[in-house]
């Protein structure tokens, strides 16, 4: 289970580190004055924790099959252990973006300058690839400076943004894995505790549709039209950030058993209405 764990792991790392990178897309693209290309960036971008999420989706369900098998309270706590590395991936994966963020800045504006010459995304792709420009992207690492945070202002972002994005964060990353372990909890209502990962992610897609995305696509819009200073976008994406390393690492992994017990009540009242 260690090596399956590992991989699942590494898998969520790379999920979150690819979110929170895809942040710095905002920038780029105020800079470069190409605010649709880096929203297309976003998404292409996003395809790397898609595909990662292919991979993890069924090792985890192996996890929880396992379990099952053994049919132990034992095994149910080192499910939950196993289940709370995963969200601490989740952390380290937004850490590193986080720490990445003034690296990816530079080399999404180096791709999209490449990309408005070449018109081909493959084509930028494959030129990361080419040793020169591999050395180049190597050279252009560079951690988080204090001059960096020049300017960034709490006054500028609405309270509930920030609050909600917390939150989102937090429900986002254990919502799944909340709806295995109450599979485990209840195998034979397995399935339907695994479908009601849609209750506890629903909830934080309506938040996130409604307040998140809209404030921040509004004052990147209003950088834009040179209606705010740059600083305001460099304040979004901070805090972004910084919601989602406090939502990973801290309200994850407190709110992970009252969720998961939560949708064992759920799935308990649904059996009852079906028998019923």
């Amino acid at each position: 289970m260690f090596n399956t764990l590992s991989i699942i792991c590494f898998f969520t790392f790379l999920i979150h580190l690819t979110e929170s990178v895809a942040y710095s897309m905002r920038l780029s693209g105020i800079r470069t004055r190409q605010i649709a290309i880096a929203m297309s960036f976003v998404s292409s971008t996003l395809l790397v924790s898609r595909l990662s999420n292919m991979f993890q989706a069924p090792l985890l369900g192996a996890m929880v099959d396992s379990t099952v098998l053994l049919g132990t309270t034992a095994s149910l706590h080192q499910l939950e252990g196993s289940f709370r590395l995963v969200i601490f991936a989740a952390f380290l994966g937004s850490l590193v973006g986080a720490m990445m963020t003034p690296t990816a800045v530079e080399l999404f504006q180096a791709a999209m300058r490449r990309f408005m010459q070449s018109g081909s995304l493959p084509r930028v792709a494959l030129a990361a690839f080419r040793p020169r420009n591999t050395v180049r992207i190597i050279k252009a690492f560079k951690l988080p400076r204090l001059h960096s945070l020049k300017g960034i202002r709490l006054g500028t972002i609405p309270r509930t943004f920030l609050i909600v994005n917390v939150v989102v964060t937090a429900v986002y990353t254990i919502g799944v894995l909340c709806s295995l372990l109450a599979g485990a909890y209840l195998p034979e209502m397995r399935s339907t505790a695994i479908q009601l990962s849609g209750i506890v992610n629903g909830i934080a897609t309506i938040f996130f549709t409604i307040i998140v995305d809209p404030s921040g696509a509004r004052i990147t819009d209003q950088v834009y039209h040179h209606q705010r200073p740059e600083a305001d976008v460099r304040s979004v994406i901070f805090f972004l950030l910084i919601g989602r390393i406090f939502g990973t690492f801290i309200l994850a992994q407190l709110i992970f058993l009252p969720f998961t017990y939560y949708i064992v009540w759920v799935t308990k009242l649904l059996s009852r209405l079906v028998v019923g």
